[in-house]
């Protein structure tokens, strides 16, 4: 059988897949048109085996060499969604596409829902953008580089705890994540999940969530990192001030020969989710000492190093534009305070190359009424550089 035989019927089993939920009694793994649903994986009933023994049974060096010709002929979406297919077929396939798809660290593409929270390629930055609907408080995150008019239906496989697919719909790029700002009393939540329908925490598709905590008030969650705006009290002209410092990301990681952590799996208890923290007030982490249940301690072990700070980029003074400037190669064409390129802060004890200490590893900015591009690169990933571009729509008036 050829490669594109087999290309064609991976495409036509896409609804024998969506079936398997329906035929074991639960929901739909393809609902409407306007919804987007992860079915939880389970083991397959007895007919459901014996439907699959044909492929199931593939001898192993064939079906290695078929997901590796499949997987190295479609590098981008909507095409990848083959990939997809593949893993979805059987436990077998899915443990073999497992193997062969490489991380966006080693390959600089996103295929399963744990690429989100990978960290991204070393060189060339993972374009993203962002659509903010002001009316619903939601923002998407798009896998693309601009959006388009064109419309097409794309999905993506959700990892090795889940079996189905996450749709979007109208769009001609793949969504990635949605977050949803909800205000408090004390503090501003973005809540993010792989679909743009379901902010619950108890759903399969909840990612984690950044706070916006107020000078003072203190948080009980455990973060992965702290994103902070300096006060302009002098009103001083110029863009904002800030530093994340990524509590789950060694300084170390930036270094010759070193690495950045790359989990394998989302967690799956609530209490292990991790929350990044946003505040005004200074340089330091925001904690909570007095926390009952979740002591308020960074998620990089204690002893294993410091953690990796990132600094916004000094801009230049244009005097024929009469605005701060920075170079973002024309992935923003909108003037805005939001817009913002982040490096990392090293000190000459850190031992980081200078060609590491001029690469920008998340830049962001406006392009449009209500679009935002999100460049990103090693040692973040998509979910963390959403988490930091997220805490720049908030307002910031004594930051300004």
């Amino acid at each position: 059988m050829s490669l594109k035989s087999i290309m064609r019927e991976l495409k036509e089993m896409k609804e024998g897949i969506g079936s398997i939920s329906k035929r074991g009694g639960e929901s739909k793994v393809w609902r409407s048109r306007t919804r987007s649903h992860v079915a939880p994986d389970r083991a397959p009933t007895e007919s459901e085996s014996v439907e699959q023994s044909p492929w199931a049974n593939l001898p192993p060096e064939l079906l290695l060499d078929i997901i590796q010709r499949v997987e190295e002929s479609e590098t981008a979406w909507p095409a990848r969604a083959i990939v997809v297919f593949c893993a979805a077929v059987c436990r077998s396939w899915r443990e073999i596409t497992k193997e062969i798809v490489q991380t966006p660290e080693q390959c600089g593409r996103l295929t399963f829902p744990i690429s989100l929270k990978q960290p991204g390629p070393h060189e060339s930055p993972i374009q993203c953008y962002i659509r903010r609907d002001r009316a619903t408080s939601t923002y998407l995150l798009f896998y693309g580089l601009v959006p388009c008019k064109s419309s097409c239906q794309l999905c993506l496989y959700a990892s090795i705890h889940q079996i189905g697919f996450i749709e979007a719909e109208g769009e001609s790029d793949k969504l990635l994540l949605a977050a949803r700002k909800v205000r408090r009393a004390t503090c501003t939540d973005f809540v993010i999940s792989l679909v743009a329908d379901d902010f619950s925490r108890a759903s399969y598709t909840y990612v984690g969530k950044l706070r916006q905590v107020f000078p003072k008030l203190s948080s009980s969650n455990y973060n992965i990192g702290t994103i902070t705006y300096e006060l302009n009290v002098l009103r001083t002209r110029g863009p904002r001030r800030m530093h994340c410092v990524l509590h789950s990301i060694p300084m170390s990681s930036i270094q010759e020969g070193g690495t950045a952590p790359t989990p394998l799996a989302f967690r799956q208890s609530f209490d292990e989710q991790l929350s990044p923290l946003i505040s005004s007030k200074g340089k330091e982490p925001v904690t909570n000492p007095s926390s009952p249940t979740l002591p308020a301690t960074p998620l990089h072990p204690l002893g294993s190093g410091e953690p990796l700070t990132l600094k916004n980029k000094a801009p230049r003074w244009h005097e024929q534009l009469q605005c701060w400037c920075l170079n973002f190669k024309g992935r923003v064409t909108v003037a805005s305070v939001k817009n913002f390129q982040l490096v990392a802060a090293v000190e000459p004890s850190h031992n980081v190359s200078p060609e590491e200490q001029e690469k920008v590893i998340l830049q962001f900015g406006k392009i449009g009424k209500d679009i935002f591009t999100m460049d990103y690169r090693y040692p973040l990933s998509a979910f963390q550089a959403f988490a930091i571009c997220l805490s720049s729509f908030d307002t910031k008036p004594a930051c300004e």
